[in-house]
């Protein structure tokens, strides 16, 4: 079901992490987390997507960069049939501990802030304006 946001409990693995199997842990863990949001029954969506990642950090985190390929990865088989299928990405962090303004606060994203620790809020929907160059 697009749009589709969950949210998992951080800090997230790079993909440029040594640990091979902290990262394919951590993969398992995005998945899992996926699953309790994902409708059960629900086949992976077969549309262009955008998928956006904010992690929410309370002390160092990661590039934002290295971040993204496993929780794209992670989602195969379940939201989306590949990752072929995200033509737009947005990936940033926030220090948790900062001041925000939410507008069109979704539940999802409130039982994040709600859990007083890191978190990592992921949305994928479908991609819009194709048509159009990015800037």
């Amino acid at each position: 079901m697009i749009p589709f946001e969950f949210i998992v409990d951080g800090p997230p693995v790079s993909q440029q992490t040594r640990n091979r199997t902290r990262l394919l842990a951590w993969k398992n863990i995005v998945k899992s987390a996926a699953e309790v949001y994902w409708p059960s029954g629900d086949s992976p969506s077969d549309q262009r997507l955008k998928i956006s990642i904010t992690y929410y950090y309370d002390s160092t985190s990661p590039d934002v960069d290295n971040i993204i390929k496993p929780i794209q990865d992670s989602l195969i088989g379940l939201v989306y049939i590949d990752d072929e299928q995200i033509v737009d990405t947005s990936c940033s962090k926030r220090d948790i501990n900062g001041s925000f303004k939410v507008r069109g606060l979704s539940p999802v994203l409130a039982k994040g802030f709600s859990q007083d620790n890191e978190f990592l809020f992921i949305k994928v929907e479908e991609a819009t304006n194709l048509e159009e160059v990015p800037r």
